[in-house]
């Protein structure tokens, strides 16, 4: 065991991810009794562990003969420092302070399942930090844990199932900043969103040798930017601008018109997009002053208490006019109700409202809010007098997305090979604070690369390979840009270019078809046999697009609750929407929309398809968005979906012939090393009635027969293949192919 010469009462151990069974995701480490005495511990005290990144923890005592030069830990304790394994960690005492507020984010059929209470509850007695992973089972151990532990597992259950028992969520913030204990009085606040994305973590990287630390600065102690900073958001700047000077320095011109100088906005837009940085910057432009509030700062007070904390923001701004009141999130302190019609209002949606009024009427004071949707903010604060204007903020598009990787990297030092283009064009869907997190992964990988260097610096292989890691928040799971493209695929070359021309045209050369006064096309409706390419073709045409891909497959859209598969519609492509460039695949598209009146589902699927009707109808712009449909039975598709304007494409895709089948074997062989007595051409003559996947798994069947020979195989040979012949047999159905070839007639005439 070693002692770090810089760092006090800290110590240098190494991580082992050996931990009592009962420990396990209750945010608890344990020390060999000597070491704990070395740093002046007792059992069930705070420390603070550093690797690749800072964490907190209780510390108890070991309860084996383990090495005094260990430190047990579990794997969420490992994941929480970034490291593996056998990796060195610094253990530092800290003091046991309580957290006054959290704010965690998670899946959100978790967070809406669970209300603060609740969450609280599950968390009590764990000390958390910025960014750290944390489960929902209490800690039980340690003396500061939850009083009554059994009705907390229940009330978990109940409400989860057994998800609760494997469920994470991030830790957003701590107020103040931690390590800090949740206790009985701290107020939790869960915000949905993509959990276990480590974009609000900053690491921070000491390199061994005697470089300097990359010159990345955290986001806290970056000075507010500039007008000119925000490009990508200047027609929205230019509108707040021209309200809040209207309402700061022309009230006698407002009055003469017959208006008065008081006003409410409330700004909309994705997590990290910039809502409140552009509040705060245009504030500044016009010479205002900027009284901030947040919901960790409201959150888990009683009606009253927040009414009262928001009050004080109000008199704190208007002591200081002109001034702008920010209220951020203002959909967690007043949602759309979701209660029946004439329902009263939840009590801290009634105080927020009757300070928003206060704040809109107070002179000098404007009002501002933030939210990621208008539809998610109580109605009534939308009206006419209160949060009466509106501002939307997108999604930057490739060349704004340029220009804000530009000025997030300006004081980053770069190597001569960054090629911003690249990355703006590999980054569809990215807001604000995801190409933040490009800019932080993009360091610690430069950092670990350059240890020794005296001047590192950030290079492309860096940021490139931080998009490996960090993906765009707007985005579900669902989406993803591969990084396969077309040339990945065997022959069919003219479904190739008819692919290209109704999905990759609309996208890349917008101004073509404006310029020749047509629409491009919404959609394209790929049929053929089963196992030909259909899904492979949809991945390689979003590579060679660099377009996201969002996924839907079959019915599971569909839900047996009224309503709600019509509302999956349309967040599906409110989603795809806020992703573009995009391209919406519905695989399985006969059982998404078959045709209306043939289904006994009490309606369900004839309401989908009037929702999928609605949506490529284009009563919102679907601008750079292409929607891909797939199936194996275009006759059981309602008709409705086929007609010009909407799925108005049909792509036939056949069956492999003998040279197509070649094609196919040695594009899925590139990397399998054939012996010389391989022909790939004959095999392809030889397999009729073989599919794209059935050659593919001839290949891999091939493979795995030189393993059987010897697993110190070096290549595959003619007896491989021929083995893999015997055992892999065509799928293809000859009366579905011809049945789908005499539809491709009668309705592609060629």
């Amino acid at each position: 065991m070693t002692r770090p010469p810089s760092d006090g009462r800290s110590v240098l151990l190494t991580a082992r991810l050996v931990t009592a069974p009962l420990d396990a995701r209750r945010g608890i480490v344990r020390l060999h009794r000597e070491t704990l005495t070395e740093l002046g511990l007792a059992p069930w005290d705070a420390v603070r562990l550093t690797g690749r990144r800072s964490t907190g923890a209780l510390v108890a005592v070991t309860l084996d003969d383990s090495a005094r030069d260990e430190l047990r830990c579990d794997d969420l304790g490992l994941g929480n420092l970034g490291l593996r394994d056998g990796a060195a960690v610094t253990v530092q005492p800290v003091p046991l302070l309580p957290a006054a507020a959290v704010v965690v984010a998670g899946p959100a059929d978790v967070l809406n399942a669970l209300p603060s209470d609740m969450l609280r509850r599950a968390l009590v007695g764990k000390v958390l930090t910025e960014g750290d992973d944390v489960s929902l089972l209490p800690q039980d151990v340690a003396p500061t844990g939850a009083a009554d532990v059994a009705s907390v597992r229940r009330a978990l259950a109940n409400a989860l199932g057994m998800v609760w028992t494997t469920a994470l969520l991030t830790v957003v913030s701590t107020t103040p900043a931690g390590p800090r204990l949740v206790t009985a009085e701290t107020a939790v606040n869960g915000r949905a969103g993509a959990a276990g994305q480590r974009a609000v973590v900053r690491t921070r990287l000491r390199p061994t040798g005697g470089a300097p630390p990359l010159a990345v600065p955290p986001e806290a102690d970056m000075p507010l930017p500039s007008l000119d900073d925000l490009a990508w958001l200047a027609a929205q700047a230019d509108r707040l601008r021209e309200w809040l000077d209207l309402s700061f320095h022309h009230g006698p011109l407002l009055a003469r018109l017959g208006s008065e100088a008081r006003l409410g906005v409330l700004v909309t837009g994705a997590e990290g997009s910039g809502r409140s940085t552009l509040a705060r910057v245009v504030a500044a432009a016009v010479g205002a002053t900027t009284v901030r509030r947040t919901p960790a700062d409201l959150v888990g007070l009683a009606a009253g208490a927040a009414a009262d904390a928001l009050r004080e923001a109000l008199d704190e701004a208007a002591a200081s006019v002109p001034a702008v009141l920010l209220v951020e999130d203002v959909e967690t302190l007043a949602p759309t109700p979701t209660g029946s019609p004439g329902m009263p209002p939840a009590p801290l949606a009634a105080a927020v409202r009757d300070v928003v009024a206060r704040a809109v009427a107070t002179p000098g004071v404007a009002l501002v809010c933030t939210a990621t949707s208008a539809d998610a903010v109580d109605p009534d604060l939308r009206r006419p007098g209160l949060l009466d204007r509106e501002v939307a903020v997108p999604l930057p598009d490739r060349a704004q997305r340029r220009a804000l990787l530009e000025v997030l990297l300006r004081a980053v030092p770069r190597a001569a090979d960054v090629a911003l283009d690249e990355v703006a064009a590999r980054t569809p869907g990215f807001v604000a604070a995801d190409l933040l997190a490009v800019r932080r992964e993009a360091a610690v990988r430069a950092a670990l690369r350059q240890r020794e260097e005296p001047q590192p610096t950030v290079g492309q292989g860096d940021l490139l390979g931080a998009l490996d890691v960090v993906r765009a928040s707007t985005a579900e799971s669902t989406v993803d840009v591969p990084s396969m493209s077309l040339d990945d695929v065997g022959d069919m070359a003219e479904t190739k270019q008819a692919l290209t021309e109704t999905v990759l045209w609309p996208l890349a050369h917008a101004a073509s078809f404006a310029r020749l006064g047509v629409d491009p096309p919404r959609g394209v409706l790929l049929y053929g046999p089963p196992g030909c390419g259909k899904t492979f073709l949809v991945r390689a045409l979003a590579g060679t697009g660099q377009v996201n891909v969002v996924v839907v497959k079959g019915a599971e859209l569909l839900s047996m609750w009224v309503g709600e598969s019509e509302r999956g519609v349309r967040e599906l492509f409110r989603r795809a929407r806020e992703s573009a460039p995009t391209l919406v695949f519905l695989d399985e598209i006969d059982a998404l929309a078959p045709a209306r009146g043939r289904t006994g589902d009490s309606g369900v699927s004839d309401r989908v398809v009037a929702a999928l009707l609605t949506e490529l109808d284009g009563v919102e712009s679907l601008r750079d968005v292409v929607v891909v449909g797939a199936t194996n039975r275009p006759d059981l598709i309602d008709p409705a979906l086929l007609r010009p304007g909407r799925l108005e494409r049909l792509v036939y895709v056949p069956p492999p012939d003998g040279a197509a089948r070649g094609a196919i074997l040695r594009t899925a062989a590139r990397n399998t090393p054939l012996a010389g007595d391989v022909d790939l051409d004959a095999l392809g003559r030889d397999t009729d009635g073989f599919s794209a996947a059935d050659c593919a798994a001839l290949v891999r069947e091939a493979a795995l027969a030189a393993m059987r020979r010897s697993l110190d195989a070096l290549e595959v040979t003619a007896w491989d293949v021929a083995a893999a012949r015997r055992a892999v047999r065509p799928s293809l159905d000859p009366a579905q192919v011809a049945t789908l070839a005499a539809y491709a007639t009668r309705h592609c005439p060629q």
